[in-house]
């Protein structure tokens, strides 16, 4: 059990944590392999053999997040293409609850991801969840994402933190080696960002099955 009363800054990831994972998952393996294939005449499957290793050399960079890199890269307008299937983006259980009772408790909540700005701004209009954050900070607002430590350095320039008094939850277990790295002392992880897999392996931290794990 989290201890709140030892918590004042309460870090919260995005994509897999606080939304669905299903909806990036089905955009990066599905969606765009399909328009990439037609406009560049390829089938579903040649499309994703050619893109898939190129998506993996990008994991854990800055450019693997960005909407304009990959828009260059590709030829494709991702951010126009992702308001194609925005419909399935989707909030996970209990998050507002959550939001609502950390907020009621003082607690300073602070949504920090590696999400590009456009991705941002598409996620907030459609779920109506920025109004629940003291403060929303992307990753390339420093040109460095999360799996970097040096990324937690400049977060604490911009958005000042005692590490032992902070909670981080994320679902990307790089990204929570970082920040016990770096000495945040309360870590997350999920067990399901994606509602349409199973439960995964979290290795050695502890994690939520819903945000109900975790509310005050």
């Amino acid at each position: 059990m989290l201890d709140w009363s030892r918590i004042d800054s309460v870090f919260l990831d995005m994509d897999g944590t606080l939304l669905d994972l299903n909806f990036d998952n089905h955009f990066w393996q599905e969606h765009v392999p399909l328009r990439y294939g037609e406009r560049n005449g390829l089938s579903v499957q040649q499309a994703k053999d050619e893109l898939f290793p190129r998506f993996r050399s990008k994991e854990g960079t800055i450019d693997w997040y960005c909407l304009d890199f990959w828009t260059e890269e590709l030829g494709l307008d991702i951010a126009l293409l992702k308001q194609e299937v925005e419909h399935l983006i989707d909030v996970h259980p209990f998050v507002v609850q959550f939001l609502d009772a950390v907020r009621n408790a003082r607690k300073r909540v602070v949504l920090v991801t590696n999400a590009h700005h456009k991705s941002l701004e598409l996620k907030m209009d459609r779920t109506r969840l920025g109004g629940h954050f003291d403060a929303l900070i992307n990753s390339h607002q420093f040109g460095i994402p999360k799996e970097q430590v040096v990324f937690w350095d400049r977060l604490q320039a911009l958005e000042p933190f005692d590490r032992q008094r902070t909670l981080l939850v994320d679902d990307s277990l790089s990204v929570l080696r970082s920040a016990r790295s770096y000495g945040i002392a309360n870590l997350r992880a999920v067990y399901r960002p994606d509602s349409q897999q199973g439960i995964r392996d979290v290795a050695d931290f502890e994690a939520i099955h819903s945000f109900r794990d975790l509310i005050p």
